[in-house]
């Protein structure tokens, strides 16, 4: 048969701006409606067509396409028919053009409705011709090679996916080749995405838990991955962007003669405030980055979408680049740069007035317990820590008698080293109030400094809350108070601050650990040295993002205690553990468990009260989901 046979004018008319070959329509015409066949029941002003499984509809010509002019039926259209020769049929069409009809004869050699819809099916597919019905057309040689080639691949990457999910499925996978078929579930399980193809296709719930539960399954994942920073959208790594050095062209004092401690924690890497005493006057030093770190600058932008720095078990993510704290950190050098606040105190030991200098001092590290060693002991430091501890004991008393809230519970310090997780009590010093109040201090004092000079400030208030008439003593009482504690708030606009007792309060004393502190600071400079501070609106602006990225941080480092938490307690399954009963609810009651800084939700066996303690039993841990079961015994 020759293809001049094919390419004479067809037999039937050519009607219609579509591009269509349409014959007389009638009755029992095989067309296409929405890329399925249908069956033409009556011609009228619109066109009565019927479905495969007796649907029926009255459509518009122009959203059908006729393939056979009939009489057809709809049955026996899936009918096996003997193998197609497509590839002879594009060779044939080299350089010519043909209709559909002579299309279906050169690949199934009779038109007929089912060799009409199976050749309407290879026309669709799209490898060997394109064009429309009236007009088709073979594609060229190197896009159906290209084509060919793009298809066998992704049949052979649907076999291997196949393949790989049912290794997944018996926990049999092939590292690392198999690595690449779980990229989507480690992208859900970090929360990068809320959509996983891998977990869909096993029918499992798409959710960043199922994602890790995954992981560790497959072995993919081991349980010292914490996903938790990325699922907030905090960076695992410090900040990257550059800190200047101090510049030199400013005025300092000369504080060096004032003894000078810094008095932190052991692990702490970045010591930011220290305190000195001098003619009854506390002096609060704090690292001074906003020397270099201007409003507007990139190192600022970083810092302010950081919001702070993330502490996790397993190490710091700094808000500045780590190179600031070998400028600005105290106690690094022999000398280091500081802003420094000077509290001068009335009889009563309120704050009378607050000075406030760039300056130089001389900072020597203690942890706490080294210096409520040096209290106890006849060096040359005991007279200023004597002090020191005096002041903060008058400003407890003072904040006491405004109806400061106190709340006491156990604290920890988590830390992952070597493929171990260590969990252990913070011992309660005395030095630790005494950083605490003198922290305050300086907060209250740079609160009023900056009221007294109009200047546009960062303040933190609290409303009152609704204390019980009758509070419980002990862990009790505390979480009694907690749940009476409002929400702090930042503004630009000052106030009281309920739960500490002042009447007005900034922080001021981390700048490099706290975004809000630096911009009080960045302020305080502009006033120093005489130039514009931001405006209350521009000035909210940026406390607003910074709060809310520090408020990130905060939700993250919670979520990453209660992951390392679980890997701890993940294969000691029947240990025993004391707890303390904080509230009872119902058949269920709240216990904190000192021994691990947790508060957890036990079904309650027998008469047990608020403070009493309880012994229980550890029944299971899952990871994924942060979550230890405990039984009372």
């Amino acid at each position: 048969m020759g293809l001049s046979r094919f390419i004479e004018p067809p037999t039937f008319q050519v009607l219609g701006s579509y591009g269509r070959l349409t014959l007389m329509i009638r009755e029992k015409s095989l067309v296409v409606y929405k890329n399925c066949p249908a069956l033409v029941q009556d011609i009228g002003e619109k066109i009565g067509i019927t479905l495969e499984g007796g649907k029926s509809f009255r459509v518009r010509e122009k959203d059908i396409e006729l393939l056979h002019p009939g009489p057809c039926t709809l049955g026996g259209l899936e009918q096996e028919l003997l193998p197609a020769d497509v590839r002879a049929a594009w060779e044939l069409l080299e350089g010519n053009r043909v209709s559909f009809q002579e299309l279906t004869e050169l690949v199934y050699g009779e038109y007929t409705g089912s060799t009409a819809w199976a050749t309407y099916r290879i026309f669709k597919d799209g490898l060997y011709f394109s064009g429309t019905l009236r007009e088709i057309q073979r594609r060229p040689l190197e896009e159906l090679d290209a084509e060919t080639r793009k298809r066998t691949e992704k049949q052979q990457e649907a076999a291997e996916r196949e393949a790989f999910l049912e290794r997944l499925k018996t926990r049999t996978l092939k590292f690392p080749e198999d690595r690449r078929f779980l990229h989507d579930v480690e992208a859900l399980a970090y929360g990068k995405t809320d959509k996983s193809r891998t977990l869909k296709d096993l029918k499992i719930p798409e959710s960043p838990q199922e994602a890790h539960k995954v992981l560790l399954g497959a072995g993919c994942w081991t349980p010292w991955v914490n996903p938790h920073p990325l699922r907030f959208g905090l960076s695992p790594v410090s900040a990257k962007i550059p800190v200047s050095p101090p510049p030199g062209d400013e005025d300092r004092v000369d504080l060096t003669h004032l003894k000078a401690f810094a008095i932190d924690n052991p692990w702490s890497n970045d010591p930011d405030d220290a305190i000195s005493v001098e003619d009854s006057c506390l002096w609060v030093h704090v690292a001074d980055p906003g020397a270099s770190i201007l409003p507007g600058s990139p190192a600022d932008g970083e810092a302010r979408n950081r919001g702070a720095t993330l502490y996790l078990p397993e190490g710091a993510s700094l808000m500045l680049a780590e190179e600031a704290l070998a400028w600005y950190a105290l106690g690094m050098e022999a000398v280091s740069p500081a802003l420094s606040f000077k509290m001068v105190f009335n009889e009563a030991g309120a704050i009378r007035e607050t000075h406030i200098c760039r300056s130089w001092v001389k900072v020597r590290r203690l942890t706490y317990e080294e210096a409520d060693a040096l209290l106890q002991g006849e060096g040359p430091e005991v007279p200023e820590l004597q002090a020191l501890f005096g002041i903060a004991e008058k400003n407890l008393a003072r904040r006491r008698a405004a109806g400061a809230v106190f709340m006491e519970f156990p604290e920890v310090h988590i830390q992952t080293s070597r493929g171990q997780v260590s969990i252990e009590p913070i011992a309660a010093y005395e030095s630790t109030d005494m950083i605490r109040e003198c922290m305050l201090l300086a907060g209250e004092g740079a609160a009023h400094w900056a009221l007294r000079r109009r200047l546009p400030f960062p303040y933190v208030s609290q409303e009152t809350g609704d204390l019980p008439d009758d509070p419980l003593q002990g862990m009790a009482g505390s979480y009694q108070l907690r749940r009476c504690m409002r929400p702090r708030t930042l503004s630009v606009k000052p106030g009281i601050h309920w739960g500490l007792g002042l009447d007005g309060y900034t922080q001021v004393t981390s700048p490099l650990r706290r975004y809000t502190d630096l911009l009080a600071h960045q302020q305080i400079r502009a006033f120093l040295r005489g130039a514009a501070p931001l405006e209350e609106d521009e000035l909210l602006l940026r406390l607003s993002a910074g709060e809310a990225a520090s408020l990130a941080t905060v939700q993250a480092e919670r979520a990453s205690r209660a992951h390392w938490i679980a890997v701890y307690l993940s294969d000691k399954k029947g240990s025993s553990w004391e707890g303390v009963l904080m509230e009872k609810r119902g058949n269920r009651s709240l216990v904190m468990i000192p021994a691990l800084g947790l508060e957890t939700q036990v079904a309650v066996k027998g008469d047990i009260e608020p403070n009493e303690p309880v012994l229980l039993t550890l029944s299971s841990v899952r990871i994924p989901e942060t979550d230890v079961v405990f039984v009372i015994e």
